[in-house]
């Protein structure tokens, strides 16, 4: 990255521009200028609409609808989050068209996905993110009743071969799930997720493996009865440190209809 500051960006020592890579003195006024990101052809522009739950210079935290995806991939490469975010950005005039999703969530998880509009804000939340100072809370809705009011998922995750799904395995890698039961039914219960560590499909995976797996979850053979058509499971909370304002943003959502229409 410093190689490209120096060509196209712009490194201020005490507003003038560094001419070598010579010490700095303490006190120095350092000002870094990033060059902008442009454009990247591969992604297309999709002008579908997104559902802003806030942004600013830096961020932009969306509301995603279960059903599209988050990140171009051989199946879809024009019409995902990131095609609409650009679309969004290049509507506004911005300069930097290569959006960075922070907290991706599977095709059809819906709910609070962060996004950072620049590689400088990229950086910092990446770092966030590797340290688990993102905090981030599900919703789900499992089969069966859930008879304890708390409790704390501890077991490995990882795959076997190459199959798509994961597993609870003992050479997987470490993964902690903690959840609250918050109403119980007859055949379902709703329980409040956070994630203590990120592994792909890990609530799915830990539900399953306690007998529990989701509503609608086919690649986890959840009860595909339950009136929704797809893994009952949403982001509804997202907290995260703000290195720019030097403030902590929250951020919630309600829960999407098809998943409020299963638990009335």
């Amino acid at each position: 990255m410093y190689n490209e500051l120096k060509t196209s960006g712009e490194i201020l020592i005490n507003n003038q521009k560094l001419a070598s890579d010579g010490r700095v003195a303490p006190n120095t006024n350092v000002l870094v200028k990033f060059p902008n990101e442009g454009n990247d052809v591969n992604v297309p522009i999709s002008n579908e609409p997104i559902n802003v739950i806030y942004e600013d210079d830096n961020w932009l935290v969306v509301n995603k609808p279960a059903g599209l995806t988050s990140v171009p991939g051989p199946s879809n490469r024009c019409d995902t989050l990131v095609n609409r975010v650009k679309g969004y950005l290049k509507q506004q005039g911005s300069l930097d068209l290569k959006p960075h999703i922070i907290t991706r969530l599977d095709r059809f998880t819906s709910g609070l996905v962060l996004i950072a509009k620049h590689r400088l804000a990229n950086s910092l939340a990446n770092q966030q993110l590797a340290s688990h100072k993102i905090k981030k809370q599900y919703l789900a809705i499992v089969s069966g009743k859930i008879n304890k009011a708390h409790g704390l998922i501890n077991e490995p995750i990882g795959r076997v071969g190459d199959e798509f799904r994961r597993r609870v395995i003992s050479d997987g890698k470490p993964s902690i799930t903690e959840f609250w039961v918050k109403e119980s039914f007859a055949d379902k219960t709703l329980v409040q997720v956070e994630l203590h560590t990120g592994r792909t499909h890990q609530i799915r995976v830990h539900f399953t493996h306690l007998g529990h797996p989701l509503l609608g979850d086919q690649l986890y053979n959840g009860p595909l009865d339950q009136g929704i058509s797809r893994q009952a499971l949403h982001a509804y909370s997202l907290k995260f440190y703000d290195d720019f304002s030097e403030h902590n943003l929250e951020f919630s959502v309600e829960l999407p209809n098809d998943m409020q229409q299963v638990i009335k």
